[in-house]
């Protein structure tokens, strides 16, 4: 494992690297609030399949900085997308199986729905990660509304305070109650608890849980990609989602089957909670070997 630093227009984006230089290339994304450790185990296994494994820290993460004072610390959406593509295109990656979950899963959607040239294959942790904006005010189950009750903190600026002042204690306590049967000890998680020391994490957290309740504007730069994304249009190029079945935040997606429009499968992570490539190393790198092997078969055809 080798890690690095490769500039795009916008960001200065740290990442590790699995692999050997001429594997077949793979992008994992990791969540919030988590990081590149969360494919430790797993970025390992999938490079002894072949690939050279690439595995960033999002905006706003780790050593990853952006390269004006100037840009807007937007977490929505479109810009976790874009950052995807451009990262691809700093290191002359063509196409990739990407993947991810949580906000490294959604930015993977994201290219895959809009540039499904660039993607080999997608592993989408909680499937199908767009946001329906337009549609953030209708309201959920009372049990899903209780389990996103950070998300409504971080609505205002009590919130804000509250990450600015204590941001390892709220990622604790979301790793806690989101893989209940996950026994993650100090160790494991002050690995990744470092990464939310970079000076941008809460102004792009802030901002991605207030965008997605179009609570505030978003970042011009993204606007058309946005508007792209609000049309919810279907994944087609093959995917493999993943559920854990002890997901504290999110209840299963069963019910995305629909958006996904060429080959799909889903598969549950039994005992397993959010956290799915840390919590399921094994089980995860699978996923993403069998969704290049069903990828390849398909293009033979």
């Amino acid at each position: 494992m080798q890690q690095k630093t490769i500039s795009t227009d916008v960001l200065d984006i740290a990442y590790r690297e699995y692999g050997a230089p001429d594997g077949w290339p793979c992008i994992m994304g990791h969540g919030f609030p988590y990081d590149v450790n969360a494919y430790a185990e797993a970025a390992p296994l999938i490079a002894q399949g072949g690939a050279r494994v690439l595995v960033p820290w999002l905006r706003g993460y780790g050593p990853t900085r952006f390269r004006s004072p100037a840009t807007l610390r937007s977490g929505e959406q479109a810009a976790l997308g874009a950052d995807l593509l451009a990262f691809m295109d700093a290191l002359g990656i063509a196409r990739a199986v990407v993947g991810g979950y949580d906000w490294g899963g959604r930015a993977a959607c994201v290219v895959s729905v809009l540039h499904p040239d660039r993607v080999t294959g997608l592993v989408s942790g909680n499937s199908y990660n767009i946001q329906n904006i337009a549609r953030a005010m209708e309201p959920a189950s009372p049990q899903e509304e209780a389990a996103l009750w950070y998300q409504y903190l971080f609505h205002n600026e009590r919130g804000r305070r509250a990450l600015e002042r204590n941001r390892r204690g709220f990622a604790r306590q979301l790793w806690a109650m989101w893989s209940p049967a996950w026994q993650f000890d100090d160790a494991t998680f002050e690995r990744s608890a470092a990464s939310f020391d970079n000076p941008d994490f809460v102004d792009v957290v802030i901002h991605s849980y207030r965008h997605r309740y179009a609570l505030v504007e978003g970042d011009p730069a993204y606007a058309e990609i946005e508007a792209k994304l609000a049309q919810q249009p279907p994944v087609r190029v093959p995917t493999i989602a993943i559920d854990g079945d002890s997901d504290g935040v999110n209840p299963g997606t069963a019910h995305h089957a629909r958006k996904f429009e060429g080959l799909f499968e889903r598969r549950v992570f039994t005992g397993a909670g959010h956290n799915l490539p840390q919590e399921r190393p094994a089980e995860w790198a699978q996923a993403v070997l069998d969704v290049r092997k069903a990828a390849e078969s398909s293009a033979s055809r």
